[in-house]
């Protein structure tokens, strides 16, 4: 396995922690009983501010799971792996952790600045593989 195709492997278990982080609190603030439901009707209660926080860095990271995945099939099946595209391909895991705690703590503007690390490498790993 190539380390891009291993960076990905790990950047989909970080998602799974991810959506642990979020669902063990959503849960005990929403209650089973909605978030088991079809949630056809809006929640009685809100998400506190981390746990809210929780959910959008999920879901930011399923965008940037698209791009990132991309990037690693061109690299991999480019053949087109070098030292530049592993070493992206991990500066892109590494953001990804750092920007977990990040978001949740509200840090401004260093959250947007680790999500910057992340896109960068990822399209340095898509104009590698061009080039």
């Amino acid at each position: 396995m190539t380390p891009e195709l291993t960076a990905l492997a790990l950047a989909g278990l970080l998602q799974a922690v991810q959506f642990i982080l979020f669902a063990v609190p959503a849960n005990r603030e929403l209650t089973p009983g909605y978030t088991s439901s079809a949630r056809d009707k809006p929640p009685s209660r809100q998400l506190s501010a981390i746990t809210g926080r929780l959910q959008r860095a999920l879901n930011n990271h399923f965008e940037g799971l698209i791009l990132f995945t991309l990037a690693v099939v061109v690299v991999t099946l480019g053949d087109q792996s070098t030292p530049t595209t592993q070493y992206a391909a991990y500066t892109y895991l590494a953001a990804r952790i750092l920007y977990i705690p990040a978001y949740a703590a509200g840090l401004r503007p260093w959250r947007s600045v680790i999500w910057g690390v992340g896109f960068f490498a990822t399209l340095t790993m898509i104009v590698a593989a061009l080039i």
